[in-house]
């Protein structure tokens, strides 16, 4: 099981008016490298609260620093203390690296990857176009930003450096959707319909795209990915990564049947075995949460996947998934903190790999 460790802050920038990327000073440690796409587990007290967020890693893997992009969202505990609070010198209890949003091209030579990214979705898919343009030179990488206007486009600077290094292999599109633009099809969001709006007046050609990233809010990835599947790119060239879900889709805080008492439930975790009373309107992390039992969450929303683990005994209900992939369904895992007991008795194993 991942554990946290404290960073120190060594570099604070303003990307925009509501968004700062962090540097975090790292141990070098094999457990600290990243893959591009991967996000870290930041957590901190704010007015006595214990807060923990995934954000994701904005950097290359070949610049030597461990840096994320937040962008400050209304109500957001986390989000707005590290863009009004969090300064160089501060130090911050981080989980490494985790987190499946990369690519998988194999040994593929000449690949054109298609980044579609709303607002601070953008974070992973630099990690992945900067990753892609320093390691494999005979690759592509064509990006759609969509943002309401101008001065919200996280990174803007950076990426237009980025252009500037890889000119014959790196596109940048931007998308408005509240900001008048000199050519009328970059207006607007950014959807299944602009998608196929865009093939069509030649921006890209689906059959030439051999691995698409869409990253944001959850009725736009699902927007886009729709999109995609009906102009022909197959389903599995396509990585999604959410970090809201989709409207309606809400973890449900429904009671199990009114008739079901407290159930048990027995957590591996690092060779220990800890066993956890469930009530019945509680899920397997706020259950170990109220019993003081140090389990490994994030985002409690089944979109990041840090609390997966591995069903050993017994059956759980799931409420939603947006990050387990089919294998690791049909192996038993599932996510923790969107789970309840179905059986009188559950095991599961959180150091399951």
């Amino acid at each position: 099981m991942s554990k946290f460790e404290e960073l120190k802050v060594v570099d604070v920038r303003r990307e925009t008016s509501n968004a700062v990327s962090l540097s975090l000073a790292a141990p070098d440690l094999e457990e600290w490298r990243f893959e591009p796409g991967q996000y870290l587990t930041l957590r901190a007290d704010i007015d006595g609260q214990d807060v923990r967020r995934p954000y994701s890693i904005c950097a290359g893997v070949d610049e030597g620093v461990l840096r994320v992009g937040i962008k400050k969202v209304p109500g957001g505990l986390f989000s707005t203390f590290a863009c009004e609070q969090i300064a160089v010198g501060h130090t911050l209890q981080v989980m490494p690296p985790q987190g499946k949003f990369s690519w998988s091209v194999a040994e593929a030579e000449g690949v054109h990857h298609v980044g579609f990214a709303a607002g601070s979705g953008i974070t992973p898919i630099l990690s992945i176009a900067k990753s892609v343009l320093s390691r494999r030179p005979d690759d592509r990488f064509t990006l759609f930003y969509g943002n309401k206007m101008t001065g919200e486009v996280m990174f803007l600077e950076e990426l237009a450096d980025l252009k500037d290094q890889f000119m014959e292999r790196l596109r940048v599109v931007h998308l408005f959707s509240r900001e008048t633009t000199d050519v009328e099809l970059l207006q607007g969001r950014l959807d299944g319909a602009k998608v196929k709006e865009l093939a069509q007046q030649g921006y890209f050609r689906p059959e030439s795209l051999d691995v698409a990233y869409i990253c944001g809010p959850g009725d736009m990835i699902d927007a886009v990915e729709a999109g995609l599947v009906e102009l022909g790119v197959p389903a599995e060239h396509i990585r999604a990564e959410r970090f809201t879900s989709a409207p309606g889709a809400e973890k449900t805080q429904a009671r199990r049947d009114s008739e079901d008492e407290n159930r048990m439930v027995e957590a591996i975790l690092d060779g220990t075995h800890r066993m956890l009373t469930v009530l019945p309107e509680e899920d397997v992390v706020s259950a170990a949460t109220r019993q003081g039992v140090e389990v490994p969450y994030s985002c409690v929303g089944g979109m990041c996947c840090t609390c997966r683990c591995r069903v050993v005994e017994g059956e759980v209900d799931m409420a939603v998934n947006y990050s387990l992939e089919p294998w690791e369904l049909e192996a038993g895992f599932v996510l923790a903190c969107q789970s309840r007991p179905k059986t009188e008795r559950v095991v599961l194993d959180f150091d399951a790999q």
